[in-house]
């Protein structure tokens, strides 16, 4: 039995067989996370991810994934190919030549060079244009990080651009079940090792010499401003103090399959992640809360929310505005359906870009690079009694092309948090709610008719690729 598993088991046998869950709303948190989990692991590590950059907070979580390599961890990274472009072969080789680490690129372009990728998404583009978008960490199997966050420093409170984000540590049952997910992906025949792949291979001399560089990259964050902030965050905090609190109750990993991608587009299962979430807003009474950076709720979305509202149930949406978003083209799927959306008596919110901080290191006064925010969480919360949260966006690209996970958890407490962060971005402060007077006209908050802080270029841009049939594919 693993240290994990001493510690997690008496306390889910207490707990009648529930899992534990930890709400991680900051990027400092979600770092610290994945951190413990790879310095705990003794047997196994598995990572899932869309993207996994080689940046300073990427780095940082490769020399950990090595360490435990060192020490006898069978290291499992599943990556999508979006995130390994060709530049990043050769570095992503260099780690699968552990030993104790293998990777495997899921759904790849056979062409690596970019040339032959173009020519690829030309000739073969209904296949490349399916992706994993999934994102977990599981630990010994015991052990799980899970939700919007990718590998890289925007997701942990360094970048440029500061993704508002959540994540949830889960430890118990419900981290066996992201397990079998894992290993589903994994043994797929989507899964391609990336020495099938790649011709890049590394000598003894050439593997000692990259972990130097990757130990010296790190070396110069040891004693940085940013290494400060995650030992003062709350949850480096509570571990010190030995007072880390969970949320015990039952859960389920909701994921979809990997053969979805041998579904046409627009092929419904009851096996899909929509499918299975669908009936929990439907048997929303109340309250149905929506925090979804890409929203394009196309008219069967319309249709859904309006049919709530009619039932009596509160819904409130919170979405990127046109200027902090990140992939500015989704906003045209969006724009369209805010006047419709608005007419059923849907609530609107758009984040605006000047959040950045406010969940992490600014909020304490430590600036690490942070400039502009962008919302990235993806979760729902039904009647506030449970909560969802994962990797799906309400969009087409997601419901329909990638594949997605995410946990349902049936705690009023870890719900109740949620609202609570769904309170705080969706303040006057921090987003502008959009409203529709009689006329049609919108309205932002602060006085605002046309998209706040957006420029001329993105407003113009966006209405004219609202009008083009590209909705399916955003």
């Amino acid at each position: 039995m693993t240290r994990l598993e001493r510690w997690i088991a008496p306390r889910a046998a207490e707990s009648g067989g529930r899992s534990g869950f930890r709400l991680l709303s900051t990027g400092l948190d979600a770092f610290v996370a994945r951190g413990l989990l790879i310095e705990l692991a003794e047997r196994t590590l598995d990572l899932q991810y869309y993207i996994f950059h080689a940046d300073h907070t990427g780095s940082l979580v490769i020399e950990r994934l090595m360490a435990a390599a060192d020490r006898g961890v069978r290291v499992r990274l599943l990556l999508d190919d979006w995130g390994t472009l060709e530049k990043k072969d050769a570095a992503v080789a260099a780690l699968d030549a552990h030993p104790n680490v293998e990777i495997r690129v899921f759904n790849p372009y056979r062409h690596r060079t970019r040339l032959g990728r173009l020519g690829e998404l030309l000739t073969s583009f209904t296949r490349v244009n399916r992706r994993m978008h999934n994102k977990q960490l599981v630990a010994d199997g015991t052990a799980v990080v899970l939700g919007g966050r990718n590998i890289g420093d925007e997701y942990f409170s360094r970048g440029e651009l500061d993704f508002q984000d959540v994540d949830v540590i889960a430890v118990g049952p419900v981290a066996g079940q992201s397990c079998d997910s894992f290993t589903a992906y994994w043994d797929s025949s989507f899964a391609v090792p990336i020495t099938e792949l790649t011709t890049s291979r590394l000598d003894d001399a050439a593997f000692t010499a990259a972990r130097h560089r990757l130990h010296d990259r790190c070396e110069q964050l040891r004693d940085s401003s940013y290494a400060r902030a995650l030992a003062e965050s709350d949850l480096a905090k509570d571990l010190r103090a030995h007072a880390l609190h969970l949320h015990w109750a039952d859960a389920e990993i909701i994921a979809d399959p990997p053969d979805k991608l041998t579904q046409p587009v627009g092929a419904r299962s009851a096996t899909f992640l929509g499918a299975q979430i669908s009936p929990h807003a439907r048997a929303a009474r109340s309250d149905l809360l929506v925090v979804s950076p890409y929203f394009v709720p196309g008219e069967e979305g319309v249709a859904f929310f309006g049919e709530r509202r009619r039932d009596g149930v509160t819904v409130r949406v919170l979405t990127n505005s046109l200027a902090a978003t990140d992939v500015w083209l989704v906003h045209a799927g969006y724009m369209k359906y805010r006047r419709p959306l608005l007419a059923t008596g849907v609530r609107l919110y758009e984040l605006r870009p000047e959040a950045a901080g406010t969940n992490g290191p600014r909020r304490s006064g430590i600036a690490i690079g942070s400039s502009r925010a962008s919302l990235h969480g993806k979760t729902f919360v039904f009647d506030a009694n449970s909560v969802f949260i994962g990797s799906v966006n309400l969009d087409p690209r997601s419901l329909e092309q990638n594949t997605e996970v995410g946990v349902l958890v049936h705690s009023p407490e870890l719900a109740a948090e949620v609202v609570r962060l769904f309170d705080h971005w969706s303040s006057p402060a921090l987003a502008y709610e959009v409203t529709s007077h009689a006329a049609g006209r919108l309205e932002w908050t602060g006085g605002f008719t046309a998209e706040p802080e957006a420029g001329f270029w993105r407003p113009l841009g966006a209405r004219f690729f609202s009008h083009l049939p590209i909705e399916s594919l955003i």
